[in-house]
């Protein structure tokens, strides 16, 4: 299975798109020390998630363009 294919991916990213989220939100509830989930890590490489800061509000992570394309091809758009 590749990255792009894991179903934790898909649900990271589905997950995202329901609302922007805090980076420290996704950090917390998506962190793992299991080096075979690397869940955040493999979105953000494939490009499906990006970190930007929001004067006033900080860090958040949105699903890009890539991201989107990803939950449409799957069923998942919210």
């Amino acid at each position: 299975m590749s990255d792009a294919d894991n179903p934790l991916v898909l649900d990271f990213v589905e997950w995202i798109a329901r609302e922007p989220r805090a980076y420290s939100e996704v950090i917390g509830t998506w962190k793992t020390s299991c080096p075979r989930l690397t869940i955040w890590e493999d979105a953000t490489d494939l490009g499906y998630v990006a970190r930007e800061t929001i004067a006033g509000f900080g860090m958040i992570v949105t699903v890009t363009e890539a991201g989107e394309k990803l939950l449409r091809a799957n069923g998942r758009m919210c």
